[in-house]
């Protein structure tokens, strides 16, 4: 039996988001889709959790999106990272680098 999909603490859904449109801009389907399949589908975002978020990055002008014709010929808004999202990113990156390893510390008592 599969694992149930992992609930994601505060703020991880847009260093997530950020860290898959830094590859290639993308839609919002092809974000939520690769996020599941890089994480083996421990990782699965709602609709109604992606978009929002989508919309929040792009008023913080950490994103950038733009209308074009996804794989199968439908209008689709692709976003892309910014300038400053790229900053972004690569801040938050290392804030959660930082926790993880603190957690293992915690983790690693005996």
């Amino acid at each position: 039996m599969a694992d149930p999909p992992l609930d994601m603490p505060q703020g991880t859904l847009d260093l997530l988001i950020l860290k898959a449109v830094s590859l290639e801009p993308m839609h919002g389907w092809a974000i939520s889709e690769r996020i599941r399949q890089v994480s083996r589908a421990a990782v699965q975002i709602p609709q109604g959790s992606l978009y929002p978020a989508l919309h929040r990055l792009e008023r913080r002008g950490w994103i950038r999106a733009e209308w074009g014709a996804s794989d199968n010929n439908r209008r689709a808004k692709y976003y892309e990272l910014t300038r400053s999202g790229r900053r972004q990113l690569a801040a938050e990156a290392k804030q959660w680098e930082r926790l993880t390893a603190a957690v293992a510390l915690v983790m690693g008592m005996s």
